[in-house]
């Protein structure tokens, strides 16, 4: 008998329909003979319905009570869906993420899992259950708080779990039928991926690729849980991720992998900075001693009449404020003109492992780019990405243009997005 986790996206249980259709596809994983373990995320927008209702209350919510409350949506679809398990002839238990022995740190809204002690879970499987864990929530090792690990978290939780309950395979159920070269709801003509390595996938995740977060991706390549990426809406063969091909996969060796765009991010400019050893240490101590996370950084050339340089950098948009704060306090210390924040950027990304061996793809996306009229306003690199900041009214013709240069177009049908906002 093997072990599998499964998770479930927000689409996925959307309604009551989706939690029934879930379930019989959970009822047949476990009549197959397996033992199954679910990690289930909240229902449809609810967490943004939630986040919505908070910010009305209060502007800046308390961290404690505001993971208090996001941690409620997923307590709910959990329960229904042990109960719909029950409802085909299967005996379900639901735990939250605290019950099923998630360890976190004590940073609330963006907590990291220390380690998962899953007891509770493993005398629940062991006595013929189906195990129900609520995603995206954790207790904190100290103070026992309740705890949310940010967006994504669901994915997270259902890795970290497989890591600890040594599963065979930790299937992440989505609207999507697996990862594609593109968001397909972007470019139409995007091509799903059949296998697509954890080095690639880390990339594209880190880049924006909505399909898995970064930290899920992390989780598994540290403890080599291959992760099988596929819709619930139907039943397709999805996308592995994993360190090698599994079993009969076929496996084209592309150059580029795919495109990934983010339109979540920020770009800080600071005007007139000294050009002198430590200004730039004194700038990123402040945004880090804010636990602000940053991304792409740029320094210009200095300018010989003032000796006054600039430095550019993008972070997450939730965390804009933090960092112009923070950087205020310092000004003094620092001794820079201005602060410029431009929330309307994006970031496009072409990936791929075969670009640090074939010449000329930096040319090609930056060609292509020109021919779709995006201006560039930032540039930075890695032997497997190349990444561009850009107006954000530009990013979805920018996407598709890059797509196509790069042959990753599809002849066949488009792609399909089952379900989901995309909010």
């Amino acid at each position: 008998m093997g072990l599998v986790v499964q998770k479930y996206g927000g689409s996925s249980v959307a309604d009551a329909e989706g939690i029934k259709r879930v379930a019989k596809r959970i009822v047949d994983a476990k009549r197959n003979g397996n033992q199954v373990v679910v990690v289930v995320s909240a229902m449809g927008d609810t967490t943004d319905e939630l986040i919505d209702l908070a910010e009305q209350v209060s502007p800046i919510p308390a961290g404690r009570e505001f993971d208090m409350l996001l941690t409620a949506g997923e307590r709910i679809s959990m329960a229904l869906l042990a109960m719909a398990i029950k409802n085909l002839g299967h005996e379900a238990q639901s735990f939250t993420g605290s019950q099923a022995g998630v360890i976190t740190d004590s940073v609330h809204n963006k907590a990291r899992i220390i380690d998962v002690t899953p007891g509770r879970i493993r005398t629940s499987i062991d006595e013929g259950n189906i195990a129900i864990v609520a995603g995206f929530q954790g207790v904190s090792q100290e103070g026992k708080n309740i705890t949310t690990l940010g967006r994504g978290g669901s994915d997270t939780t259902a890795v970290a779990l497989a890591a600890a309950l040594d599963a065979e395979v930790c299937e992440i159920y989505t609207d999507v039928d697996g990862v594609f070269t593109a968001d397909p709801r972007v470019v139409k003509k995007a091509k799903k991926i059949d296998w697509i390595s954890f080095e690639d996938m880390l990339e594209l995740a880190a880049s924006g690729s909505k399909v898995l977060l970064h930290r899920c991706v992390e989780y598994a390549r540290r403890y080599d849980i291959p992760i099988h990426v596929r819709s619930s809406f139907s039943g397709l063969r999805g996308t592995w991720v994993s360190n090698e091909p599994q079993g009969d996969q076929k496996v084209e060796h592309a150059i580029i992998s795919g495109v990934a765009h983010d339109v979540s991010e920020a770009k800080v400019t600071v005007v007139g900075v000294p050009d002198k050893p430590g200004e730039a240490a004194a700038i990123f101590r402040a945004i880090a001693n804010a636990e602000v996370n940053i991304d792409m950084v740029v320094q210009n050339v200095s300018a010989a009449s003032t000796g006054l340089t600039d430095i550019s950098f993008t972070l997450p948009k939730s965390e804009g404020r933090k960092a112009i704060d923070a950087l205020e306090r310092a000004k003094g210390t620092i001794g820079f003109e201005s602060l410029r924040y431009d929330d309307q950027i994006a970031k496009i990304s072409l990936v791929g492992a075969g670009m640090k061996t074939n010449p000329g793809v930096t040319a090609g996306f930056f060609e292509a780019l020109s021919d779709a009229g995006v201006n560039i306003e930032l540039i930075s690199t890695s032997e497997i990405r190349i990444s561009v900041v850009t107006r954000a009214d530009d990013v979805n013709e920018a996407v598709r243009a890059v797509h196509t240069a790069f042959g990753l177009d599809s002849d066949s049908d488009e792609a399909v997005v089952y379900g989901g906002t995309g909010r």
